[in-house]
């Protein structure tokens, strides 16, 4: 179990943060808790004591928006989801995770800008609704399933494929939170047998459980008090932010190790 008081001063926002992000605009920043943690244990600890948490907070999402997810995106997205899994599965510890963490920054930050100044056209955000798109939703799909079981960071290639679809706030954030429940219980056979969820681990992870209904429930009302406009407007924030954030974290990590 970790001791450090500091880790559990940055774990308790971390968590609200997720939360939030999960029970209200669609995941877009549950990637910054596991580097706020990692400022006081190693990303492998942090990534192993978020799991169980981030499968609560699915659950309890799920809960939530049981009747508002697109089954027609689903249909494409989750078995792609199954490929990129097994391929992080397969590579884990193979590939730098600083350099998937850059490669990130730069997809979510070039697609916020392009949706903000319409280097091209841009797609129909908080307007009408369009259909699922086999190729690229499968991409997209995968790549989320290979980038969360890296480092947790599966929401902004999600959010690539789905923020311009147009989808109804509720329907949006139903829609990734099914996503991610299949994802992360999926990754739950594979970090077990690479030996992350031991005891010590899984002990922190139960501290701070109770944080997890806490953040969803906030998220929710959070959500359902603005408008359209103003929630695809936060989800495009937040996927800058979190680029920002992740191409920080890979250029630092790319050259630390270089």
């Amino acid at each position: 179990m970790i001791t450090d008081p500091w880790f559990y001063a940055l774990a308790v926002p971390a968590m609200m943060i997720a939360g939030i992000s999960k029970g209200g605009f669609g995941g877009g920043v549950v990637v910054l808790a596991v580097p706020l943690m990692s400022l006081t244990v190693p990303p492998q600890q942090a990534a192993a004591v978020m799991l169980p948490i981030l499968m609560v907070m699915d659950l309890l999402a799920l809960w939530v928006y049981r009747d508002s997810f697109d089954r027609g995106h689903l249909r494409i997205l989750l078995p792609a989801a199954v490929i990129g899994v097994g391929a992080g599965w397969a590579s884990f510890g193979l590939l730098d995770a600083a350099v998937i963490r850059l490669v990130l920054g730069v997809i979510a930050v070039g697609f916020t800008l392009d949706y903000w100044f319409q280097i091209r056209p841009r797609g129909k955000s908080g307007g009408a609704a369009t259909g699922p798109n086999r190729i690229w939703g499968g991409f997209w799909a995968a790549v989320s399933g290979f980038t969360s079981f890296m480092a947790h960071a599966g929401g902004p290639p999600l959010n690539v494929y789905l923020l311009p679809k147009g989808l109804e706030k509720r329907l949006f954030v139903g829609t990734v939170a099914v996503f991610f429940m299949v994802v992360n219980w999926m990754k739950l056979v594979p970090y077990a047998l690479l030996g992350q969820l031991h005891a010590g681990n899984l002990t922190t992870s139960l501290i701070l459980l109770p944080l997890a209904p806490a953040g969803i429930w906030l998220g929710v009302w959070l959500q359902s008090r603005v408008s359209d406009k103003v929630f695809y407007g936060v989800c495009y924030a937040l996927l800058l932010v979190t680029g920002l954030k992740l191409g920080y974290d890979g250029v630092v990590g790319v050259f630390a190790g270089s």
